[in-house]
């Protein structure tokens, strides 16, 4: 990766983090702003709760544009737009639910305006310095040091409705690729594969790894992609892609770069539940600190939870460890 590109990203990030800080309030900047190594930074969660920071809704329009401009610097034009879908979903998801509850009351406040903004530290400094972006089904995390993104996880995408049957939208499937390229591969393999690749005979209830700051998971199960054709082989790279890709390009490449370092060959597919299309399924796609977990069993298995972790490395942890053992700071 040319530094002029990886540059550019942080570039773009720093400038859209100080715009977005200088925007705010003092008020505001009170609610938004924490310490690079405040414990804050590494607490994030998806469902619809009450968070820290700073919401859209506390937001005017100005500012809210500056906050979503922010969170697409992290972001490719396909993934920023699946962002942004995600968000709108709350607007659909509020009426299935009330319909559902027969005119009663509610778990949630289905509002797309209550996504947070949080930023760790000073844009543009000779410090680390971080931003978050969370709501329902979105949580995004970054850091920077210097002129490099130090690190881009946990990131985490859902959807609730996976698939919209009703209304205006019905049909949209936002996260859809991530679920047909893994069913893709399932149809290959054969009846060994099979056997090596299911793990759980039914699908957990969520991701394994949770909301957990340190993902911790056994050592990795399934079918190593050693064990895969060609074809198969193709099918789970696109898989892999499908989560890696959702980061800026030259920030994706590293992160190729680093698992081709690895090796593909050693990373493992793992399989929950039935095979069938619709019903209650989970994969885990497992290679040293490369993680991916994807969850469809709530809500009549319409209800997606997908992450990336870096096991290592979420909330730039490793590489801060190692700067400031470097400094002798520790």
């Amino acid at each position: 990766m040319a530094t002029s590109q990886a540059n550019s990203v942080v570039e773009r990030m720093n400038q859209a983090g100080l715009e977005f800080l200088n925007s705010l309030s003092e008020d505001q900047k009170n609610k938004a702003c924490f310490n690079y190594m405040d414990g804050e930074r590494l607490f994030w969660y998806y469902p619809p709760i009450n968070r820290h920071g700073i919401s859209l809704r506390d937001l005017n329009d100005n500012q809210r544009k500056l906050a979503l401009k922010l969170m697409s610097t992290g972001l490719t034009e396909t993934s920023y737009k699946q962002a942004l879908q995600i968000i709108d979903l709350e607007s659909v998801l509020g009426p299935i639910e009330k319909e559902n509850a027969n005119g009663g009351a509610t778990w949630f406040d289905r509002n797309p305006e209550l996504y947070y903004f949080r930023i760790f530290g000073t844009p543009g400094q000779k410090d680390a310095w971080g931003w978050s972006a969370e709501g329902h089904h979105i949580s995004l995390h970054y850091s920077v040091l210097g002129e490099q993104v130090i690190s881009m996880t946990p990131f985490f995408f859902g959807a609730n409705p996976a698939e919209v049957r009703q209304g205006p939208k019905n049909g949209l499937r936002i996260l859809s690729d991530r679920e047909d390229i893994a069913y893709d591969l399932m149809n290959n393999f054969d009846e060994g594969q099979l056997k090596k690749a299911i793990i759980y005979d039914k699908a957990p209830w969520d991701i394994l790894t949770y909301n957990s700051s340190k993902a911790s998971l056994p050592a990795e199960e399934g079918l190593a992609i050693s064990k895969m054709n060609q074809t198969q082989k193709n099918i789970i790279e696109s898989l892999i892609a499908e989560y890696i890709n959702q980061v800026p390009e030259q920030l994706a490449e590293r992160k190729f770069q680093e698992l081709r370092q690895f090796g593909l060959d050693n990373v493992y597919f793992a399989w929950g539940g039935p095979t069938e299309i619709g019903e209650e399924h989970y994969y885990r796609i497992h290679g040293g600190n490369f993680v991916v977990e994807f969850d469809n069993r709530q809500n009549g298995a319409n209800h997606i939870h997908s992450v990336w972790r870096d096991v290592d490395n979420d909330f730039g942890e490793d590489v801060i460890r190692k700067h400031l053992l470097e400094y002798h700071v520790l």
